[in-house]
């Protein structure tokens, strides 16, 4: 799989996450981090002393406490956007399985046999539709009418295309998926909004970023570190009195601020983003803060099957010809009995066969040309030419077909 330079740090991403830095703002979302909460009381008590500062006429000081004011509101807004863009990475998951949903079209039969176009989230349970070669399959449901090769890996991840026909154990197919080949016929099993692609949505929106056991003990030791300079500063008031120099509020809560550990407390979601970001550009999703962390002490990576890793459009890479074949006549033979297959494997057998040797699709009109495209049912697809018969398929089938006919 080639690596993409994808980023979560998307403009609509940025954007939906300073929207929803304000709301969190509330005192009650801000307890769940006692560092953040006490600086947002400062920043509430400077804020109030710059407006009674304004409202009794008193420009003394004006300047400095608008500027503490404001920087104290900018560390505390700077940690809710960690926090929301941390937050907006499963909504944007969500938001892209939502849009492949929607954008999907059904070819849906009427009462009267005709075919309709109608938006994939309107079909009802019980609603039959046709789907064709190429075609996204709109919704869950059980197949009634024909056999196809239907290509699962946008939801299993496996890679190679699978069989689904009417009746028996293989009649179910799944929402999201593509049919390569043929044509099937498709009654809907599930309720709108009740599909296995609206289930992923869900489980994607409805997942909550727990935090990790070293979240939870470092902000035990920020809380703990917060109280020990909380009880300094509010100390320093009543000697400062007693020495005959009061100090300003102001400069105490911007003495408190910078004592407690501020920032460790505002970059704890960023931290989380920065690694989540770093998997992201390697196609690697994490599903959790535990996971970003156990990938950083990761040295070797064992997977069970090739079907999480690789793509669902197998390619042709090579032409291996058996003793006393040349591998040009071979790839030759190839790309004719690949001109029919309309599938991933049999387009790149066509291109292997030009980018290669130089072979391209030869005009046929002029010979007596049958071609026999590549089917679920049969697994070969191969081409009449000449008097002469080439097949190419599936191992058992091409072995199958051969003793047919009398080989």
């Amino acid at each position: 799989m080639a690596r993409t330079s994808a980023s979560i740090f998307s403009r609509a991403l940025v954007v939906a996450a300073v929207r929803d830095s304000f709301p969190k703002l509330d005192p009650r979302l801000q307890l769940k981090n006692p560092v953040m909460f006490i600086v947002e009381v400062g920043s509430v008590i400077t804020t109030g002393i710059f407006a009674l500062e304004v409202a009794r006429g008193d420009t003394g000081s004006l300047w400095s406490v608008a500027a503490i004011a404001v920087w104290l509101w900018l560390t505390v807004l700077f940690a809710n956007f960690a926090e929301a863009i941390a937050e907006g990475r499963g909504k944007a998951q969500a938001s892209a399985l939502r849009a492949t949903r929607t954008t999907t079209t059904a070819r849906r039969r009427a009462a009267s046999g005709e075919l309709e176009d109608v938006p994939a989230p309107e079909l009802q349970r019980d609603d039959v539709v046709v789907v064709e070669a190429g075609d996204v399959i709109p919704a869950d449901g059980e197949i009634v009418e024909g056999v196809g090769s239907v290509d699962e890996s946008a939801i299993t991840g496996e890679s190679a295309p699978v069989i689904r026909e009417a009746g028996g154990d293989r009649s179910a197919v799944t929402g999201g998926t593509r049919l390569l080949s043929d044509r099937l016929v498709i009654r809907v099993t599930q309720e709108p909004g009740k599909s296995f692609l609206d289930r992923m949505i869900a489980l994607v929106e409805g997942a909550e970023r727990r935090k990790t056991p070293n979240e939870i003990a470092l902000n035990i030791l920020l809380a703990g570190l917060t109280i020990t300079f909380l009880a300094a500063v509010v100390t320093l008031q009543p000697y400062a009195v007693y020495a005959g120099t009061p100090l300003s509020q102001t400069v105490l809560i911007a003495l408190l601020v910078a004592l407690i550990p501020t920032t460790i407390g505002a970059l704890l979601s960023a931290i989380g983003i920065a690694g989540m970001d770093r998997l992201v550009q390697r196609n690697v999703l994490a599903m959790s803060g535990r996971a970003v962390e156990a990938s950083g002490d990761v040295d070797v990576l064992l997977l069970d099957k090739t079907g999480t890793i690789t793509l669902g459009n197998r390619q042709a890479s090579e032409f291996v010809a058996v003793d006393g074949v040349q591998p040009a006549e071979l790839a030759e033979v190839a790309q004719l009995a690949s001109l029919a297959d309309e599938t991933p494997e049999g387009r790149s057998i066509v291109v292997l066969a030009k980018e290669q040797y130089g072979l391209r699709g030869r005009e046929l009109a002029e010979h007596e040309a049958t071609f026999i495209p590549f089917s679920a049912t049969t697994r070969m697809s191969g081409v009449d030419l000449d008097g002469k018969q080439y097949r190419k398929g599936a191992a058992d089938s091409v072995k199958r077909w051969v003793e047919e006919q009398g080989g």
